[in-house]
């Protein structure tokens, strides 16, 4: 299983050394408000063991994957916006705006989304 990595902005979330605002916690995973919001509701749901992108997370052992997707719905079941619907959003890569080196599934909703974003 990946250590946590010293200066990974995340992990220092996970231990407790940078504040965020926690909405949901599990024995493998951290939900916590986006400090620069999108919509209405956007949370990030992070794995507490350091991946570094979507390959590492998905490789990861137990269905870790599954765990951090069980939590985005529960994100939105608890802020009301499951039943009108949410995006699910994984960066991967600079070139797809990941600006984090920790895998994190963003929950964004609470209005009328748009394809293209933007």
């Amino acid at each position: 299983m990946p250590e946590k990595v010293p200066d990974c902005l995340f992990c220092k979330i996970v231990t407790g050394e940078v504040p965020a605002t926690v909405v949901r916690a599990t024995e493998r995973t951290l939900a916590f408000r986006d400090i620069n919001p999108q919509a209405p509701t956007h949370v990030l749901v992070i794995p507490k063991e350091h991946y570094a992108n979507a390959a590492e997370l998905a490789s990861a052992a137990d269905a870790l994957v599954s765990e951090v997707l069980l939590e985005a719905h529960a994100v939105a079941v608890d802020d009301g916006i499951a039943e009108a619907g949410y995006r699910l959003v994984f960066n991967t890569g600079p070139n797809a705006g990941q600006t984090v080196d920790h895998m994190h599934c963003h929950v964004i909703g609470g209005r009328q989304m748009h394809w293209p974003p933007g």
